[in-house]
């Protein structure tokens, strides 16, 4: 395997973009050789999910668009950024607020923890921002 293998895909920021962000990670990281079906495509898909939700809806339509990266490392650490122009970063609700939404980033800081991985924010060179996380690729291809 290369050394670094990468792939990304630019949506519009509208709901429907959402499905087919998930779709394309699931069908790279099978590509790059997790088993259809595990566990692991399953995270990978429900991160992204929430990544991309985030990117459409709390950006208030001043994003047109965002980005997902997927970078493998050596057969040993996969990335994944879901990059948008807004410059909010996302924010962590307290606990005790009770709302219908805004758990997405709970979710994805849970998910990444429980599979050994770590969340970073980055800003852009325009003034957005990427949320990658960062997961052990030799755990996730044993399933």
């Amino acid at each position: 395997m290369a050394d670094l293998q990468e792939a990304s895909v630019t949506l519009p920021s509208d709901p429907a973009s959402v499905s087919v962000a998930r779709k394309f990670v699931a069908d790279v990281v099978r590509e790059w050789g997790l088993p259809a079906g595990s566990d692991a495509v399953d995270t990978i898909r429900l991160i992204v999910s929430e990544l991309a939700t985030n990117s459409v809806q709390h950006t208030f339509g001043q994003s047109p668009t965002f980005t997902v990266e997927l970078e493998l490392e050596r057969d040993d650490r996969l990335r994944i950024g879901v990059t948008d122009s807004h410059p909010r970063w996302p924010q962590r609700l307290p606990a005790a607020v009770r709302q219908d939404n805004g758990r997405g980033m709970v979710i994805v800081r849970s998910l990444t923890a429980a599979n050994g991985g770590k969340l970073t924010v980055t800003p852009t060179e325009e003034g957005g921002k990427t949320v990658w996380i960062a997961l052990p690729w030799a755990a996730r291809a044993s399933g």
